[in-house]
């Protein structure tokens, strides 16, 4: 297929939006008549199956709407649904272009719209190996005519989904370098990848496949240049030094480290050495697993817990782990049960030990269930139960109730806490001191107490050898320095974390750094290049197996950087804004210019979750209340916010920032006066 077919549909219509836009069905193109008609087709494929309000539509066609802009709009949908569905009887109710509530939706099949293959087909490429992923990847970015919804690439409607779209598809090209690696076509990905990092210059994974691609096929001297031309452009485009990885890739390539080189004409390939150790490794491996079968029995209480410390191992190796672990956890716990031992099952529910730092769970449901069974477990254990047992079960509980505003998770992290420090068990103590973290969110302004948190856990951890708490303290005071504007102790703390990640295997790590990166960038002032960092941070989530954490943090750090600086927030509701939708609605009602919309939208917002975005929804609902001229939901955000005096608003999450606490108490005082 050349870049300027389309590919072949299973649907009876199709829509291409890589490139121009357009759609087509067995029979060819179909006639889309004039660019507002075609508009109306882009921008309800930009809101991804959800209605857009008519008067949405309105705002985005036309800067200055006419007097009869409503009708016009149901004249350019009535067009659209006869060229898309010419063979609907008359009067019968359309099912593609579909009326419902205030608006319309385009209701296209998941693999209709060549976007959401393309989306689809990077993700799975993931999942196969190397030569299966070339194929589909050559094949996915085949399908691309231009650039994304290039007739409205001025229309601010296409620029979150373009630039997401843009990131997808260098995220492609490099993710089809890495197969092509793999499959021993070093000299072959060099032109590509070359000018690849020159429409993408920030991009490190870009240098460092390239300058790999080249040592590869033997031109070990443009290897080391290109890592150098890295270095000049990222400190003359972003101000900052090479990441790790680049640093390593050019220690190895000065040592000629064996495990660079795959050998001539050989797919990629690891040194003999460490060929070696792998094989050796897996051997080990199914040896051990096949005396562990022979020797315990199946119903053997002991295969329970061991298979909770899998598990436990298995969330800290990555995407894919941690997504099994949560599969697996609440299977065993009920299998614990089962036995009618509560010791048996508080052991089970407590060896589940993993460091937490995002406040917002990744699955609501599973933590409940475990609270519940954790609850459950604790009134029935015997008189004569330890207090280790206790204090974790207890620690579960304050862990998994993190983001919810209920009295249990506090006080189960303050009895937890008790008991460790009674115990003296280090180990206990790190467990209880992550619950205690994971319940320091009831207000604003709590950065110094999570500050001490995090430096009691490095001290203990680094003490102890309990690595993946080491690193939970440095990312919480990562976290907690950059909320009390100390940038370079949040830096610090920021390396210390990667050092660890890289010598112990901690994939996960790199997620929280990529994203405090970016918050760096929105603080210095430079609003555009932090829009990119911020997307590019928000891409590398997406494969985190962390949707606590990605659902709808991107278009909140992105409306957050433009209040910090003071500019319209452009709050875009066809974003997915997940959790945090009610503070955008009410925003968007406000900038608007909907005053009474806004006032209601504010009085039925709820107080923000006690997490680390509680400091940003409250400048958010500031904002509104400011544009609206909302005096009891300035009143409201000035008591919240008033005990983050002299800190940086949002920053104490890692991520994002809307400005200093001062600026906006400020604001709230000149309106309320």
């Amino acid at each position: 297929m050349t870049g300027t077919e389309c590919p072949e549909p299973s649907e009876q219509v199709r829509f291409g939006v890589l490139g121009p836009v357009t759609a087509w069905d067995s029979g060819g193109p179909l006639a889309l008549a004039g660019p507002r008609q075609r508009a109306v087709l882009a921008r309800l494929i930009v809101a991804r199956r959800h209605v857009v309000p008519v008067t949405r539509l309105i705002d985005d066609l036309w800067d200055d709407p006419p007097e009869r802009a409503l009708g016009t709009v149901r004249t350019f949908v009535a067009a659209l649904r006869k060229a898309l569905e010419p063979d609907r009887p008359h009067r019968a109710p359309a099912r593609l272009l579909v009326t419902e509530g205030p608006g319309y939706a385009l209701r296209a099949a998941p693999d209709a719209v060549d976007a959401w293959r393309f989306e689809a087909a990077v993700r799975e490429a993931r999942q196969v190996p190397p030569p299966d992923a070339l194929r589909r990847l050559d094949e996915a970015l085949g399908w691309w005519r231009g650039p994304a919804y290039a007739d409205f690439a001025d229309e601010e409607w296409t620029r979150t989904e373009r630039s997401r779209l843009a990131e997808l598809r260098a995220l492609a090209v490099e993710r089809r370098a890495e197969a092509a690696l793999a499959c021993g076509g070093a000299a072959d990905v060099v032109p590509d990848l070359d000018a690849h990092v020159t429409r993408h210059p920030w991009r490190e994974d870009a240098w460092r496949l390239l300058s790999l691609a080249l040592y590869r096929a033997g031109r070990q001297g443009d290897a080391l240049a290109t890592l150098r031309r890295a270095r000049a452009t990222l400190a003359d485009e972003l101000g900052l030094d090479p990441g790790p990885g680049l640093r390593r890739l050019e220690a190895d390539i000065l040592a000629q480290d064996a495990a660079l080189d795959p050998g001539e004409g050989r797919p990629e390939a690891v040194s003999t050495t460490a060929a070696a150790t792998a094989l050796s490794a897996s051997r080990l491996w199914s040896e051990a697993a096949a005396s562990y079968d022979r020797t315990v029995e199946a119903g053997a209480r002991a295969r329970l817990e061991s298979t909770v410390g899998l598990i436990r191992n298995l969330a800290v190796t990555g995407a894919g782990g941690l997504e099994a672990a949560r599969g697996h956890r609440m299977a065993v716990i009920e299998a614990a049960e089962e036995h009618g031992d509560p010791e048996l099952t508080a052991r089970v529910i407590g060896a589940f030990d993993v460091p937490a730092i995002w406040t917002r769970g990744d699955d609501p449901e599973l933590a409940r269930q475990i609270v519940t069974a954790a609850e459950r477990t604790l009134a029935h254990l015997p008189h004569d139960a330890s207090d280790a047992t206790r204090c974790r079960l207890l620690s579960t509980v304050a862990v998994e109730t993190r983001g919810a505003r209920t009295p249990r998770g506090p006080r189960a992290a303050r009895e937890a806490e008790r008991l460790a420090r009674h115990l003296d068990d280090p180990a206990l103590l790190a467990f209880a001191l992550n619950g205690t973290y994971m319940q320091s969110f009831t207000r604003a302004g709590l950065a110094p107490r999570r500050d001490a948190i995090g430096a009691e856990l490095v001290e203990l951890a680094a003490r102890q050898g309990l690595v993946t708490y080491e690193v939970l303290g440095h990312l919480i005071r990562l976290q907690a320095r950059a909320g009390l504007g100390d940038f370079p102790g949040a830096d610090a703390h920021a390396a210390a974390a990667t050092r660890l990640s890289e010598r112990h295997e901690l994939p996960l790590v790199d997620v929280f750094t990529r994203w405090y990166d970016a918050l760096r960038v929105a603080a210095s002032g430079e609003v555009a290049r932090a829009e990119t960092a911020l997307r590019v941070a928000a891409a590398h989530l997406d494969e985190a197996g962390m949707p606590g954490m990605r659902t709808g943090l991107l278009p909140l750090a992105l409306v957050t950087l433009r209040l910090a600086h003071l500019l319209p927030p452009e709050v875009d509701l066809s974003a997915d804004w997940g959790p945090y939708r009610p503070w955008a609605e009410a925003l968007a009602l406000a900038e608007t210019g909907r005053h009474a919309q806004a006032h209601a939208a504010l009085r039925a917002l709820p107080e923000p979750p006690p997490d680390l975005l509680y400091e940003a929804l409250c400048c958010v609902e500031a904002e509104a209340a400011l544009r609206s001229g909302d005096r009891a939901g300035l009143e409201r955000v000035r008591s919240r916010l008033l005990p983050a005096a002299g800190q940086l608003a949002g920053a104490g999450s890692g991520v994002l920032t809307a400005g200093p606490v001062d600026r906006w108490l400020a604001r709230v005082a000149g309106a309320l006066a």
